[in-house]
């Protein structure tokens, strides 16, 4: 068993990908003290006292804190929020921005006040354009706030690839970049398998079957479960990302980053593959792109956009 770092996480939301979150925090000796905040009364609080109980059989050493009082995380190392309303049938997409961004706005005001030096990385949706919220509300340097996208649709890429090629999914290394969502850019030159490039082991058709299922990810698994949608996945990969700031393992991971320039952009959030340290953002990584995937990219940007023009719209930002 790793040794425990006296460290405090703060999980922001008590659903199935925040509960998992804290769970893999606990279970990866990430901190000392995770706290599991919500709005509803009881939920985080008996959530926390399973978790600890699960630490008898598991062996982590982390408390487990389940609260509803934003006074609680104050101090916090880093900050995982995937507070927010899923889309739901007849919700416009500004809907859906006005509503989760008023949780956003919300919680980056405690976090600023209470953890001041905290690494965020935002969850909720419409993920690029809540991480650029919540940069502003909060003030935070862009390297200290981040979009957890990148990591699961390329996550979701290589398991796709790994069915595809009848290989062990812990061989494919994919990447994703550009806005969570349908304009996603996978990038198939930079797949492989244990080395081998997935355009020497696959058919084009093939190929681009697998780029479309991984653009629609989230709705598929949205379909299969009729309510809810994925939340493994999604924690997983925020957690990835949480380790590697923590621990300061400086993996490179594709994540919703502020860019100055970087692919062409100025002050916007996109995925893109980054150096993830105790710094927060250390590096984005520029990558050659072809013809197709550079006007991918700014079809992408243009989506994100929209959204940020609708937020200042709406006075949210």
């Amino acid at each position: 068993m790793s040794t425990i770092q006296k460290r405090k996480i703060t999980v922001v939301g008590a659903g199935y990908v925040g509960a998992t979150c804290a769970h893999l925090c606990a279970m990866k000796n990430l901190a000392s003290e995770i706290v599991l905040i919500d709005v509803l009364e009881g939920r985080p609080q008996g959530i926390a006292l399973d978790m600890n109980q699960s630490g008898a059989v598991e062996g982590f050493g982390a408390t487990v804190i389940g609260t509803n009082d934003p006074k609680d995380t104050h101090g916090s190392d880093l900050v995982i929020v995937t507070a927010g309303l899923p889309r739901k049938p007849g919700m416009s997409r500004s809907d859906l921005l006005a509503t989760n961004a008023k949780i956003i706005l919300s919680v980056a005001d405690y976090v600023r006040h209470g953890s001041p030096e905290a690494h965020v990385i935002v969850v909720t949706n419409p993920l690029d354009s809540m991480v650029h919220l919540f940069r502003a509300r909060s003030g935070f340097p862009g390297a200290r706030v981040t979009g957890m996208a990148g990591v699961l649709d390329s996550a979701r890429f290589s398991w796709f690839i790994a069915e595809a090629t009848k290989s062990g999914v812990q061989d494919v290394k994919a990447m994703v970049l550009g806005a969570h969502g349908d304009s996603m850019v996978p990038l198939p030159g930079y797949c492989v398998v244990n080395g081998v490039g997935i355009k020497d082991l696959l058919d084009k058709p093939t190929i681009a079957a697998m780029e479309k299922r991984t653009r629609g990810g989230g709705a598929e698994i949205v379909n299969l479960l009729k309510t809810g949608s994925a939340w493994y996945a999604p924690a997983s990969s925020s957690v990835a990302m949480a380790k590697s700031i923590l621990n300061d393992e400086k993996r490179l991971l594709p994540c919703a980053c502020f860019l100055n320039g970087q692919y062409g952009f100025e002050g916007l959030y996109m995925g893109v593959p980054a150096i993830l340290g105790k710094n927060g953002v250390e590096r984005i990584i520029e990558v050659p792109l072809d013809l197709d995937s550079r006007a991918q990219m700014q079809k992408t940007a243009g989506a994100i956009l929209q959204d940020v023009e609708l937020m200042r719209e709406m006075k949210l930002l």
